[in-house]
């Protein structure tokens, strides 16, 4: 099993991300990245993530790095 995420704008279209992202074999460690390189993302021009298991998204829709920088 592989963790990833996909970096998107506002409008759900994909964008390269401002940092460059590893393959993850837990989702706890997708999540610990994401928590350390959100701002970094969000300053490169992502607006929002989608975390994969393989090709199964995990969560239902966007995960917005503008709420966590609102926090």
């Amino acid at each position: 099993m592989a963790w990833t995420w996909r970096f998107e704008k506002t409008d759900g279209t994909k964008t390269a991300p401002g940092v460059e992202p590893e393959e993850f074999t837990t989702q706890g460690d997708a999540e610990s990245w994401l928590g350390e390189h959100w701002r970094a993302l969000l300053e490169g021009g992502a607006d929002q993530v989608r975390l994969f298991e393989d090709d199964t998204e995990v969560y239902e829709g966007p995960m917005s790095l503008h709420a966590a920088a609102e926090e």
